[in-house]
């Protein structure tokens, strides 16, 4: 039983049910993919976002697989060394072992009300901007192309304010890509991605950093903003400080966007502090990071994917492998 059918349920699914296993995806949301669908290309290489998805989709179309979506489970628990999970309506599944695969959810900005989301049109996250990039156009509220925007790094991330001292990890590579992205669009246009530093630590990341600075002229200004605020003409205005020269600045542009971090879901949340698995920030508690880290203190309960931790998606999918990997051997000693 597979709860949650973003990639790392999907991935599980897979090499569990190709080793002769039956397995249930139970999926909240009313179709499969999780947060991937928000996405149109995908770092560092543009991959197709559809294309994966698609690929994903066609993995689980197997004779023992059950997929069932617009299930949220409110209830996970063992009886009997079986697990047993309860939607809202009552409704109970149940399985010789379960894996919590519920993903993340994209910091709500709005927890941020000095950078303005939710308060002025033309600023908004980097969820938002892969929706309108998904019509070929980046545009203002106004429905103007804009001339300059900005993007702003470690929103929700590594900020003692709003209690998350961890880094987010895809905050930074996608503020370049978004950046990239919408230069091809708009040449003629100013870029500029606001950082505390850029942590471009995966393959292929420094090689498109560099790129989006030489090949596509987008600017780079370490320091954090500091205040938002609307002008009289809808343009957003931004005081920050250049931390390199040590001195103040402002700027004003035609949309600003909210680079926003990963946080635990909801339902990572509940069912964990249900089976006294909750750690940090909300997220799942393995047994340990090294060689037990899909493992729970839990028998036969088992952990994929960014329910964890901060993920990207290649860690994402080698993290449900060595998941499957333990439930297989879970389920062959018992």
């Amino acid at each position: 039983m597979i709860i949650g059918g973003g990639p790392a349920g999907l991935e599980a699914a897979y090499n569990i049910a190709i080793n002769g296993y039956k397995v249930t995806i139970l999926e909240k949301d009313n179709e499969i993919g999780g947060n991937i669908k928000k996405w149109v290309k995908l770092f560092p290489d543009f991959g197709d976002a559809a294309e994966i998805r698609k690929a994903f989709a066609d993995k689980v179309n197997k004779g023992n697989i059950e997929i069932q979506t617009g299930v949220e489970i409110s209830e996970l628990y063992s009886e009997n060394e079986k697990w047993f999970a309860k939607n809202g309506n009552n409704v109970i599944y149940s399985a010789d072992a379960a894996l919590l695969a519920t993903g993340f959810e994209a910091f709500d900005a709005r927890r941020k009300e000095e950078l303005g989301y939710g308060i002025y049109d033309n600023v908004i996250t980097s969820v938002d901007f892969e929706e309108m990039y998904k019509t070929g156009k980046i545009l203002t509220a106004q429905g103007t192309v804009p001339k300059r925007i900005a993007f702003l790094n470690c929103v929700g991330s590594r900020d003692e304010k709003v209690g998350n001292h961890y880094c987010s990890r895809v905050c930074c590579i996608n503020a370049v890509k978004q950046a990239t992205e919408f230069k091809e669009l708009v040449p003629d246009a100013e870029a500029y991605c606001f950082y505390m530093d850029m942590r471009m630590a995966g393959q292929f990341y420094e090689e498109l950093y560099r790129k989006s600075q030489e090949k596509y002229n987008v600017n780079y200004i370490r320091g954090r903003i500091s205040e938002a605020a609307a002008t009289f003409d809808k343009r957003i205005q931004i005081k920050s400080e250049d931390t390199l020269t040590g001195l103040p600045m402002k700027m004003t542009v035609d949309i600003l966007v909210l680079m926003v971090g990963i946080e635990s879901s909801a339902s990572t949340t509940e069912l964990s502090r249900q089976n006294g698995i909750n750690g940090e920030y909300g997220f799942a508690k393995s047994l340990g990071l090294y060689i037990s880290d899909n493992l729970t203190k839990k028998a036969g309960l088992f952990l994929a994917g960014s329910c964890k931790r901060p993920l990207t998606l290649p860690e994402t999918v080698a993290d449900s492998r060595a998941a499957s990997v333990q439930i297989l051997n879970y389920l062959k000693l018992n």
